[in-house]
């Protein structure tokens, strides 16, 4: 499954593929993916919700 994210290189609304999307936890116990827009190549970054 692709997960999509707003791309601010891009400026696409209706979301890009984030292309190498990796699942971390943030310092507050968040967690979130981050990759890169695999259409320009910049970093995105897509917050998911709290710690389960």
């Amino acid at each position: 499954m692709a997960v999509t994210g707003y791309c601010v290189k891009c400026r696409d609304k209706a979301g890009r593929e984030i292309k190498d999307a990796k699942e971390i936890e943030m310092k507050n116990g968040r967690r979130a993916m981050k990759g890169v827009c695999a259409v320009c190549g910049t970093g995105m970054f897509k917050i998911l919700g709290n710690k389960k």
